[in-house]
């Protein structure tokens, strides 16, 4: 069998489009017990065609098989199979993904995501011969005769560093808790609508835990924050768990996905692990879209990413999924291209949307950018009525221009000018409102995709928006 199995890695190296081989191979593999690179074989299959059949059966006998759940290192030892993007540690930027490797030249062992396969089948007997005609004719290659002893594969020397996945409720002395905001609400000016919304859905409940009790309320919740970009949802979200006194910690796209096969999942399962190992504590999703998006939108060039959406629908509400205690936030600019199974109730059921700053929202952050640098005779009423449809963003960087217009000056002249209102009014002239394009997405979502009535929020302000440049 092991010459068997050596021959026909040699004619898959050869020949690594050819379905059928590498099929054969991993059936194989299979029926010798090297079930780490019969999964490798299954997922470049798989990744090919998602939905051959013969792959998944296979990939069902392979997990159905006495030993398959307590293999030696089937996921952690052997080297991963590079596939998609995908990430292994949520408190590092994965590296760009590298060039997917052929599980021939390489000892993989990253298995696919179990919920992808079918159901169990009955193990499969091994094959004893192989007619080598037959296959040459198929691959249209002449395969060399088999090699003795060991085939080569090499051991990757990298080591992939995770996140610390111990028992739940286990804190690991070695490993570090996410700090505990020191903002709250009341440091955000204006928006009050935003935060009169967060504290009757969000905050209340929370801070009551003995009466939400009363109420079979779990010590649990999901809220998704969305809003034109630059708006503070981020900022917000601090606040939301200073308001808790909960420690708060952030994942996005780039702490998720990676380059290998499965482990993009276990990346998800690690956070929320460590979410649970801290509680209570704010878990924040950044650009939830990326990481969340539409399973349906995903064409067989990313697959991958339906198994990484399921992963999180299971962390958030599935069977032994205890997040009490976990505060789960998450912010897009685009809620509408999030998965409909994470809007449902158990999961964000709550969304609220952050709109461009309110007057006394504006007034507050043009006073903060301010702080700091040397002014005078600034008008901030003047400048909050000409800034009406600014975003935070676009307000911090009207400041930045008008100061580097005044430290450009000050450099020619050899003396310290301090800012002022013509420096302002020369900004305004070339800064302008980012959030144009946005509002346009936002109209055509409200008034083509808005039948359920969950835009009406929206609506709301569009129209607002509307009569207001009337």
């Amino acid at each position: 069998m092991s010459e068997l199995i050596d021959s026909l890695t040699q004619a898959v190296r050869s020949a690594p489009e050819a379905v059928p081989l590498r099929l054969h191979l991993a059936e194989l593999l299979l029926a010798d017990g090297q079930r780490d690179r019969a999964f490798a074989e299954l997922g470049q299959v798989l990744a090919q065609d998602p939905q051959n059949a013969r792959a998944l059966e296979l990939l069902g006998v392979g997990l159905a098989s006495p030993g398959a759940a307590d293999a030696p290192g089937a996921a952690d030892q052997a080297d991963p199979v590079p596939a998609g993007p995908a990430s292994a540690d949520p408190a590092q930027t994965a590296p760009g993904a590298p060039a997917a490797a052929d599980p021939a030249t390489a000892e993989p062992a990253a298995a696919t995501d179990p919920a992808a396969a079918a159901s169990p089948a009955p193990p499969a007997a091994g094959t004893d011969g192989i007619d080598w005609t037959r296959l040459e004719e198929e691959v249209g290659v002449e395969i060399a005769p088999p090699f003795v002893g060991r085939s080569g594969d090499a051991d990757d020397p990298k080591e992939h560093i995770r996140i610390p996945t111990a028992g739940e409720g286990e804190v690991p002395e070695n490993e570090e808790a996410p700090p505990e905001p020191d903002v709250t609400l009341a440091d955000i000016g204006g928006l009050d609508h935003v935060k009169d919304r967060l504290r009757v859905a969000f905050l209340e409940p929370m801070r009551n835990p003995e009466i939400a009790k009363v109420f079979s309320k779990g010590l649990r919740g999901g809220l998704l924050l969305y809003g034109p970009p630059g708006t503070g949802k981020t900022f917000i979200a601090r606040a939301v768990a200073g308001e808790l006194g909960a420690r708060f910690f952030t994942a996005t796209m780039a702490d998720i996905l990676n380059s290998f096969i499965g482990d993009s999942e276990k990346a998800v399962r690690a956070i929320f692990g460590y979410a649970r190992r801290h509680a209570p504590c704010v878990l924040f999703l950044d650009e939830l879209d990326a990481i969340g998006g539409r399973r349906s939108g995903f064409g067989a060039h990313a697959s991958w990413m339906r198994s990484v959406v399921n992963q999180l629908l299971v962390e958030m509400d599935g069977v032994g999924s205890d997040n009490d205690g976990v505060f789960i936030l998450a912010a897009t600019n685009h809620p509408w291209d999030v998965d409909e199974a994470l809007m449902r109730p158990g999961r964000f059921d709550r969304v609220v949307l952050v709109p461009a700053p309110d007057a006394p929202a504006r007034a507050a952050i043009l006073q903060l950018s301010l702080e700091g640098r040397p002014i005078a005779g600034i008008d901030l009423d003047d400048l909050v009525r000409r800034t009406e449809g600014y975003s935070g963003a676009d307000l911090t960087h009207l400041v930045s221009t008008a100061a580097e217009k005044a430290m450009t000056e000050s450099i020619a002249s050899g003396e310290i000018r301090p800012v002022d209102m013509n420096d302002l009014h020369a900004a305004l002239e070339e800064v302008k409102p980012s959030i144009g394009p946005w509002m346009q997405a936002a109209r055509n979502v409200v008034n083509f995709s808005n039948e359920d009535g969950r835009w009406d929020d929206l609506r709301t302000y569009l129209e607002a928006e509307k009569k207001r440049k009337k």
